[in-house]
């Protein structure tokens, strides 16, 4: 039989809900189940994936994308039918694998939503259907619930005995492939009423091994609450010899299972495995039958029949199962939109969710995340805070002061973040690494923050800096400090400094001024915002970061005029040593001197060696303010000037980098042309990019790296590997950070066109990712926004990237222009005619300060971006009284605030 062509998914519902014909036929397809309480699980048609809630606690074995094609384990449930055999309600078997291109190859359908996973699977042949939901409830339970139910599909009776088989891997990822034998000889094996518990007698590491306190456990009943018959619980028992997970011995032979010992121990020293034999049961034709099956990690033994009180019939499981549905809606619904397109409106709500789901694991923990050990990156901390900004407001101003608290003195930040908000640690690796563009992002996730909320008080809030061995950015070590005294810069009298806010992003932007290469922009050091950057750390220098660190410093200066208007205070004080890096309030620096930058930043590593003397300097904010717009119009210029690359074709981009031998890396030569997508999205986003330079920029992204198959590639084919620049590019290209199309980079650069004005331009980049992203003949992923695009045009590494808040983001503020300006509610829509639906309507609901809002706009003439204007504003039918400002209109707080809290209120705006 030849492979039928698949269709894609299809919305089914109003929150997201979609269904896929046959997903079996797709590969890598794989979805996320997860709680705040810790459980991270993913699943896939064949009921693979895993069941985590960290890397040392695996209840089923990690996994990689590729052993979900490969791997014989899974959340398996057997059905013996007597006289037809053995049938996996997961699809898998080896006769189902070996039978997937015949005619009697099973149907299948996989219904999915926010965040359930249900997959009804049919073998016409044997005459029965099984449906199999899975969610891990909310609440703080470490639990994921499947719920299975059998028909018979058939004319005559069937007598079925029913199987679950879920391998109990019970231990640490490193135990994956060091010592996997070994560790199963810590396996205590206990067989309880309603399943199989492993609980190891130590958790095994070579620095030194522990009693081991965590339980795991797959428990099951059915429908009604009744108790299986029987258990397999130890692995190999169960295969039989020569036999596989995917042709176990027990369930082709219908063989006897062993009785329950009441919580003593069943076995020790073996690979385990939650067998579970329910009752023969016999099904006249049309009649089903439920079972529940509980999987648990517990931090001792598991009270199993508490748990199954709880979650172990199919009535407790439906609850369950609602109460998830809503939840979840209720997460994503606090922003929705409305278009002239449903079906982008339904694929948002999963983009939505996206920022959510990267808090939950981290970067870690889902089938093509396979490393790290959990927790995020510095960079991960404020990109992250963009989506809480607009989803969950009400903690992001203790996350933005806590994250504060991993700033180095010298500017540079703590790289090993804990598990909990404001936990550095010193790397104990002993490896110096700085990623130059980590101190850009703080200060304009605050500023985001301070326009959202108009809290400019949170600027003069203080915090601690972080300390460890490394010092002047990781090129010196301070071989007086050890880790017993702490991790917080201290004075030169051995007390804790704090400093404001304010001082912090000011040290965070000003160090990276004077940290330049031999052609006067910023330092590369250990890589930027693109990590396979990696291989230019002497040499290498970032011009687009230098653009966004120059944006950062004329932004900067604007706030601390703003922050003199409204507090009244003329001045602010910062530590002593920082009047080095302000040069214009004392001895100026030639900023065209490469070398007298260089020394003057050595002056103050040397004034500031990983302490501080903890007097402050009273500064007046005017001169401040004077000092850093000095400093970013020197930095625009310099880059107009020096890095604006001429293309044969006319006009020409912006040059992003250069290498380790201090060459410019990008240009049109002989060998072709060599451009990033980064060295043009920084530039344009703030005012490196001259007005006249923008439409060069935007000819030469589109002749250069646009291409129709994949989208805005994040770089032209180098030809080769670039040992003086990077490992990208030893990647294939057109994969990854080598080419391929990078969701983050293309988001930005959208971003970025509406920013400046060109929103047809913005449409174009925004709608080519969601068209890629919902093309499921190429892209084979679930909705939502992949981590970037392959050369097939396949969707890679799904859920857990940055480029889900970018375009939240996005569409919020720019898209449909509701955003703050220090406190205040702009609205400054950039709208083009196709999102606006038959009656000429768009909208979108968000929260605004602390006040739920459903913004609408209505077109009553044209609906092109550039020929209407807001004519008009009513909230709650009311006439609102309109400021306008050269963007849009304002509506102070005061009068969003005066709004009753509870409930949905409508800002009406008519565009003419």
């Amino acid at each position: 039989m030849a492979h039928k062509k698949i269709a894609g998914w299809q919305f089914t519902g109003q929150n997201g809900e979609f269904s896929l014909e046959q997903p079996d036929r797709s590969s890598f397809l794989y979805f996320p189940l997860v709680n705040e309480g810790g459980m991270m699980s993913s699943v896939t048609p064949q009921l693979h994936g895993q069941v985590t809630s960290g890397h040392n606690t695996f209840l089923t074995p990690p996994l990689s994308v590729e052993d979900l094609h490969n791997s014989r384990a899974s959340r398996n449930f057997w059905v013996y039918i007597d006289g037809k055999g053995a049938w996996s309600a997961a699809g898998n078997s080896a006769r189902q694998h070996g039978e997937a291109y015949s005619e009697t190859a099973d149907d299948s359908l996989l219904e999915a939503g926010l965040l359930w996973h249900k997959v009804t699977r049919e073998n016409r042949q044997l005459g029965i259907k099984a449906e199999v939901t899975s969610l891990v409830p909310g609440g703080s339970d470490k639990v994921e619930l499947m719920k299975v139910v059998l028909t018979n599909t058939g004319t005559g009776e069937i007598l079925i005995t029913p199987t679950a088989a879920i391998p109990l891997y019970a231990r640490s990822a490193d135990d994956l492939r060091d010592h996997r034998h070994v560790t199963s000889l810590l396996n205590r094996i206990y067989t309880l009423k309603y399943g199989v518990e492993v609980q190891p007698a130590l958790s095994f590491d070579e620095r030194g091994h522990r009693v081991n306190h965590t339980s795991y456990g797959v428990f099951g009943a059915e429908e009604e609450g009744a108790l299986p018959v029987g258990f397999f619980p130890v692995q190999e028992d169960f295969i039989g010899e020569g036999g596989s997970l995917d042709w176990p011995e027990a369930v082709v032979w219908n063989a006897e299972p062993q009785p329950g010992r009441d919580g003593a121990v069943h076995s020790e020293g073996y690979e385990a495995l939650g067998g579970i034999r329910f009752a023969s049961a016999v099904l006249l034709p049309g009649q089903s039958r439920s079972y529940v099956v509980v999987m648990a990690i517990g931090n001792d033994r598991i009270e199993s029949e508490n748990l199954m009180w709880k979650y172990g019939s199919a009535a407790s499981f439906d609850a369950q199962l609602e109460a998830n549905k809503q939840f979840w809606a209720d997460k994503v619904n606090t922003v929705s939109f409305h278009t002239g397109d449903d079906r982008a409106d339904q694929w948002m709500k999963w983009v939505t969710l996206q920022p959510v789901l990267r808090r939950l694991y981290g970067n870690s923990f889902l089938p093509y995340h396979d490393y790290g050990r959990g927790g995020r990156g510095w960079r991960d901390l404020w990109q992250d805070c963009l989506a809480l900004l607009i989803m969950e407001p009400e903690d992001v101003r203790s996350l933005l002061l806590n994250n504060y608290a991993g700033v180095r003195i010298d500017g540079s930040n703590a790289t090993i973040i804990g598990q909990h908000p404001g936990e550095f640690i010193a790397d104990r690796n002993n490896i110096p690494r700085v990623w130059m563009d980590h101190g850009a992002w703080p200060f304009m996730t605050t500023l985001l923050y301070l326009n959202q909320s108009g809290d400019l008080d949170f600027l003069l809030q203080e915090q601690t800096y972080f300390r460890d061995s490394f010092m002047s950015r990781c090129r010196e070590r301070d071989s007086s400090w050890e880790p017993a005294a702490g991790s917080s810069l201290r004075t030169s009298a051995g007390e804790v400094y704090t400093g404001t806010i304010l001082e912090h992003i000011l040290l965070q932007n000003l160090v990276p001024f004077f940290n330049v290469g031999e052609h006067n922009n910023i330092l590369l050091e250990g890589a930027d915002w693109n990590d396979g950057l990696d291989m230019a750390a002497q040499r290498g220098e970032s011009v687009t970061f230098t653009a966004f660190y120059g944006d950062n410093l004329y932004e900067l200066s604007e706030l601390l005029r703003t922050l003199q208007d409204r507090t009244g205070s003329g001045t602010l004080e910062l530590a002593e040593e920082m009047l080095l890096l302000l040069d214009s309030l004392g001895e100026s620096v030639d900023y065209a001197s490469v070398t007298a930058k260089q020394e003057r930043l050595n002056r103050y590593y040397a004034a500031a060696p990983n302490r501080v003397s903890g007097i402050r300097a009273t500064l007046e904010l005017g001169r401040v303010a004077d000092d850093l717009a000095r400093k970013a119009e020197w930095i625009f210029s310099h880059l107009r000037s020096n890095e604006w690359v001429e293309s044969v074709h006319g006009g020409g981009w912006f040059n992003g980098y250069y290498n380790n031998d201090g060459e410019r890396v990008e240009g049109e030569a002989a060998g072709g042309v060599r451009m990033t997508l980064t060295g043009q999205v920084f530039p344009l986003l703030g005012r490196a990019a001259a007005p006249e330079q923008i439409p060069h920029m935007i000819a030469s992204v589109e002749r250069n790296l646009f291409d129709a198959r994949i989208g805005y590639r994040l770089n032209s084919d180098f030809g080769g590997i670039q040992q003086n620049l990077g490992r990208a590019f030893g990647f294939a290209f057109g994969h990854k950070e080598n080419g391929a199309m990078f969701s983050h980079m293309t988001v930005m650069y959208g971003n970025a066109l509406y920013k400046r004005g060109y929103v047809r331009e913005g449409y174009k980049v925004l709608d080519s990712l969601y068209s890629l992203s919902v093309n499921f003949e190429l892209s084979r992923m679930y909705p939502g926004i992949p981590e970037y695009i392959n050369e097939k045009g396949r969707g890679m590494y799904t859920y857990l990237t940055g480029s889900a808040s970018w375009l939240l983001l996005t569409m919020v503020t720019e898209v449909f222009g509701v955003k703050g300006r220090l406190g205040d509610l702009l609205l400054a829509p950039k709208l083009v005619k196709e999102q606006f639906d038959a009656q000429g309507r768009a909208s979108v609901k968000t929260l605004f300060a602390g006040r739920e809002l459903e913004v609408v706009y209505t077109s009553t003439g044209s609906a092109e971006y550039g020929e209407y204007q807001i004519h008009g504003v009513t909230l709650n039918g009311a006439e609102v009284t309109l400021q306008r400002v050269s963007e849009g209109v304002l509506i102070p707080r005061a009068v969003l605030q005066a709004l009753p809290e509870g409930q949905v209120h409508e800002l009406k705006v008519e565009l003419a």
